[in-house]
């Protein structure tokens, strides 16, 4: 007897032929490029590419939440066999009712400010034709899906009254109302602490086996895609050029542009003083532009006339059929050299001859809110050496932030503690600083565009800054901008433009310089390439470590990205709940042993080269400064307690080995048997 073959399975998504345009002073230009590509019922697909390629607008695309100027002009969308592209208004709201749902960057955003949480999950339930009853039991059912405890209380609260984290899973539980066929995840988890980011890639991962919906997912954190897609897209300018199971694209990239992104990032534990970072060179194409052969021709090391002429082939890689390549050269990839460069960077090393430029004895910060006292920073003591740059992490409400502003004077310490500058007395506040002591200290925002006037040209912000800060004013403040300018790799024309002209990387860039304009002798920079892409982020870091070599300006370099701060921090000071948990050089802070939260703080972070740590798990979220545990404050969500110990009694912060303290009451050896085995 044969048996009948089993009918094909309908893809979830399927995107053929794509082409997306975005009508700009009345003419059309091109964003998506005939992108193609499917996602199987349950499978994960991963989009990758620097910001500006296309892969929000091939989100925004399947969706139909184009704006209003963009229009797709070729290709077809459709989700579980219906045709998206082809859907009338009426049909296209039941289809994002029932059918597909789509999480965004920040979650924030996507929740009304004004309104209780419960009243935004039940009207999910309700516009399904849900009693308002039956919304609220579904509502409370959905928190518990998303794995959020007391679910009752949630409800009951406004979005702000909610952590990063929670807020997202919220928004993951509203997403989910509609037992979606497809889920588009755009960035989700971007701004997130390693801890809650790993969270939610969990709780994806949990829902993704329970709906068998199908996961588009879109980051620039290559990490992330590894660890959450089955296969990945690699999209330049508005196409895909290399597409295959995420661990062969990442272990084994086909095209010059995928090897170029993998180069971009700090692995393996490289450190600023062995490598350069390797860059991209060149820059993405504005939209628009006439891109007639190969898109990716005018950034590629291996280029030919061939390139130029011929627009390059699918190429299938292996037998499986389920890999492919679009580049004339593949073979060839041998031959793109490394651009990453041995430095002659020195580490720093604490010593005589390195003083401190920045001392904080006993600093604590108390914030009074609604007539309760808030501790957000607690008898911290630290030292910040001359060209040294300390990194400081922890998750969001740990006390980074605060720490920062209270080094710029922009938070006045309690009475009791002591700051210093170059061994002498420095005012807590800024106001009482005198211009030497302001111009001392300068500090490098995450978001360039909150920080930079985006009515003024470039050159004029440099020259207000170099003025302000050093008295210098006219044709001589001139020519130190442009002096300026060069050191940041920012030409003459960058000058006579305005912000929002710039990409991101530039602007943080000119940031970068107006942090300069005074030579700083500190520059505090808060997750200054969080939002930026691996290659931007590798000039980012590349550019900071030769200041640093040449000037010995020192950096506090608060993030949360831990290859990041391994790569550029000398040292580590890790935060929990406003308290210094474990402060060390670098190496000795990653390779252990580790106080348990910085063990769980590693153990969070995926990794693009797929190496697999035990994920430590933290139970609940980081508690209020205004009510902290008794004992360790991190007792109670910390997996190697003791109990009748670490709840009754605070430990001391002690030092453990030479420049390397913590504070925990496990004994060192105890630790590094229970993480090591050793």
């Amino acid at each position: 007897m044969t048996l009948a073959p089993a009918p094909p399975i309908t893809a979830a998504l399927e995107v053929k032929d794509l082409e997306v345009v975005y009508t700009v002073r009345g003419v059309d230009r091109a964003v998506l490029r005939g992108v193609s590509f499917s996602i199987a019922p349950g499978e994960a697909y991963g989009l990758v590419g620097e910001s500006g390629c296309g892969k929000s607008t091939t989100a925004y695309a399947a969706m139909r939440y184009l704006p209003s100027n963009g229009k797709i002009i070729g290709g077809s969308v459709s989700v579980a066999g219906g045709d998206v592209t082809g859907m009338s208004e009426a049909a296209l709201q039941r289809f994002r009712a029932t059918e597909a749902s789509m999480v965004y960057q920040d979650p924030g955003a996507s929740l009304n400010p004004s309104l209780r949480v419960g009243r935004q999950v039940i009207e999910c339930f309700t516009l399904l034709g849900q009693s308002k009853e039956q919304a609220q039991v579904s509502a409370v059912e959905a928190l518990k899906r998303v794995r959020i405890a007391a679910p009752e209380s949630v409800l009951e609260r406004y979005p702000f009254q909610l952590s990063g984290g929670m807020q997202q899973r919220v928004v993951i539980a509203m997403a989910l109302a509609c037992n979606p066929k497809l889920l588009v995840l755009d960035e989700p988890t971007t701004g997130l602490d390693a801890t809650v980011e790993a969270e939610v890639l969990d709780l994806v991962r949990a829902l993704r086996s329970e709906s068998d919906a199908a996961i588009l997912f879109i980051a620039h954190n290559l990490g992330v895609i590894r660890s959450m897609c089955d296969r990945v897209g690699v999209m330049y300018a508005g196409r895909i050029v290399e597409e295959g199971p995420s661990r062969q694209v990442f272990d084994d990239p086909q095209h010059p542009y995928t090897v170029g992104l993998l180069r971009s990032l700090p692995r393996h534990g490289i450190r600023k003083t062995e490598r350069a970072l390797a860059t991209i060179p060149g820059m993405l194409p504005l939209i628009g532009t006439d891109l007639p052969t190969c898109v990716f021709l005018d950034r590629c090391p291996i280029a030919s006339e061939l390139c130029r002429t011929v627009v390059p082939p699918i190429v299938p890689i292996g037998t499986a059929g389920d890999r492919f390549t679009r580049c004339h050269h593949s073979d060839r990839l041998g031959e793109i050299a490394d651009t990453s460069v041995a430095v002659a960077i020195t580490m720093f090393a604490p010593s005589d001859m390195h003083p401190d430029v920045l001392e904080l004895s006993h600093v604590s910060k108390t914030f009074r809110q609604r007539g309760k006292l808030i501790p957000a920073l607690v008898d911290v003591e630290l030292s910040l050496g001359e060209g040294e740059t300390l990194g400081i992490v922890g998750e969001s409400g740990s006390g980074k932030s605060t720490l920062a502003r209270t080094m710029l004077g922009i938070e006045t310490l309690d009475q009791g503690g002591e700051l210093s500058l170059d061994g002498k007395h420095l005012e807590g506040s800024t106001t009482n600083r005198n211009a030497d002591a302001k111009r001392s200290m300068q500090m490098v925002f995450q978001n360039p565009d909150s920080a930079l006037n985006r009515a003024w040209s470039v050159r004029r912000i440099l020259i207000r800054c170099v003025t302000k800060l050093t008295g210098i004013k006219g044709a001589a403040a001139n020519e130190r901008v442009e002096q300026l300018a060069e050191h940041l790799r920012l030409t003459p024309r960058h000058l006579d433009l305005k912000p929002r002209q710039l990409s991101g990387g530039l602007k943080q860039r000119v940031a970068i310089a107006r942090a300069f304009a005074g030579d700083p002798r500190i520059v505090v920079c808060d997750e200054p390439t969080s939002a930026l892409d691996v290659s931007v982020q590798a000039a980012i870091l590349n550019l900071l470590a030769d200041l640093q070599a040449e000037k010995k300006t020192s950096y506090v370099f608060i993030t949360h990205d831990m290859g990041v701060v391994r790569y550029l921090a000398d040292r580590i000071a890790v935060m929990y709940l406003g308290r210094i948990q474990e402060i060390g050089l670098t190496d000795d802070v990653f390779k252990g042993p580790h106080h348990p939260y910085t063990e769980a703080l590693l153990s969070s972070v995926p990794s693009v080269d797929g190496e697999t740590t035990v994920r430590i798990r933290l139970d609940g979220e980081i508690p209020t400064p205004a009510n902290p545990p008794p004992g360790c404050v991190f007792h109670p969500r910390c997996p190697r307690v003791i109990e009748g110990v670490c709840n009754v009694t605070e430990p001391p912060l002690v030092e453990v080995s030479p420049e390397h303290s913590m504070r925990c009451h496990i004994p060192l050896d105890e630790l590094r048997r229970l993480q090591h085995g050793a």
